[in-house]
């Protein structure tokens, strides 16, 4: 680990995050316990609230807060009030399907405790920290436990006592042991990429009780856990769309949009343009087709989400390039206009197709880093 915590699941797909009432509802089932609450839509059912109160925006991202999302009050006015103000909000591109007021606790201590996937070593890894409650990309490396957990073995009697003892939880060992497996039944059962306490609040009665819950199940096991499915978010127009069309299209809050071949150079790429001081608007991965019609359709997709430059990058050894191309050139030509598009394109027949690209004004590039500094470079002429 380097000097803060880095999880696998920065770039996961909003759309696959459970909506925090439906993820803590999980939790409950589990043995986990959390604060009592109720999730509302109309303001004024607010009035009868059992006050004072937390109310927070239900969406699928982080950092509700710092937005704005997150408010605590004490009168019927003060409620009813602040809950219009939150479910007016927009939140990293998403509005609020309702709100989410939960009891104040009594809070002694704050800790972070999540399951995630480690794909280093291709097995989960329970991440605890004694400091909870913050961004845990914020949290440093020392403040931080990493226990890979044997996918067949589970969360076993060595497991919770070594990180309870890490965590300074000997006294409430048992509960720490109850709300450990929980979350590590949850994983399995419900094939999540990503379970997730931030904080899990040590009261000052000496419960254990999850505050907020974050639940990213992988979307291919849907089909498998279609109960979950009134507690996933409310996907935009354009994302639904692509679903449709079994295109993994997610919608970031920049103004480059990537459309790459295959989740490992979907990631690399967006980290580039990171890197290079750009903002990802969005991005789309074509898997391994090269049919036509669907890299069409992608394309389509990207040039109508509102990005200021689509950032193409194909990298195969059979994917055919020039069928890739010739999707892009017909999109192209059945859209009124497009966004400004530049393209890296490695593979077979690589050279017909950065002549049909360039032939439609397409930049096209052998490598990655010129690729995304010349995206940067128009995105700021633009």
């Amino acid at each position: 680990m380097g000097n803060n915590i880095t999880l696998e699941h920065r770039y996961h797909n909003p759309d696959m995050m459970l909506l925090e009432d439906r993820g803590k509802g999980l939790f409950r089932e589990h043995g986990i316990e959390v604060p009592r609450g109720r999730r509302c839509t109309d303001p004024e059912e607010l009035r009868a609230a059992d006050l004072p109160v937390v109310i927070k925006a239900l969406v699928p991202v982080g950092g509700r807060g710092k937005a704005g999302g997150v408010s605590k009050v004490s009168t019927p006015d003060e409620a009813v009030r602040e809950a219009t103000r939150i479910l007016s909000l927009e939140i990293s591109g998403y509005r609020p399907q309702g709100v989410l007021a939960e009891e104040v606790l009594p809070v002694d201590r704050e800790i972070y405790l999540a399951i995630a996937i480690d794909r280093s070593m291709g097995i989960p890894v329970l991440l605890a920290g004694a400091v909870g409650g913050v961004d845990v990309e914020s949290i440093p490396s020392s403040a931080m436990g990493r226990w890979p957990i044997h996918p067949f073995l589970g969360v076993g009697e060595h497991l919770v006592r070594e990180t309870s003892r890490s965590l300074s939880l000997r006294h409430v060992e048992a509960q720490f042991g109850r709300t450990l497996r929980g979350l590590w039944n949850l994983f399995t059962k419900m094939d999540c990429e990503l379970v997730e306490v931030n904080p899990l609040i040590l009261t000052t009665d000496g419960r254990l009780v999850a505050a907020d819950s974050k639940v990213v199940v992988n979307d291919d096991s849907l089909y498998r856990h279609p109960e979950i499915g009134s507690g996933l978010p409310v996907m935009d127009e354009l994302e639904a769309e692509a679903r449709g069309e079994r295109l993994s299209f997610v919608r970031l809050n920049g103004d480059i949009g990537v459309i790459a071949n295959g989740a490992g150079l979907t990631m690399a790429t967006l980290d580039e343009v990171a890197l290079q001081g750009g903002t990802a608007g969005g991005f789309l991965d074509l898997g391994g087709t090269d049919d036509p019609r669907r890299v069409r359709k992608a394309f389509e997709l990207m040039a109508r989400s509102g990005v200021k430059v689509v950032l193409l990058n194909i990298f195969g050894g059979i994917t055919r390039c020039d069928t890739v191309a010739q999707g892009v050139l017909d999109a192209m030509g059945s859209l009124g206009s497009v966004p400004v598009t530049v393209a890296r394109i490695r593979g077979v027949n690589e050279e017909l197709a950065r002549g049909m690209l360039e032939s439609r004004g397409i930049r096209a590039h052998l490598d990655l880093g010129s690729a995304v500094s010349d995206a940067v470079f128009w995105r700021r002429r633009a």
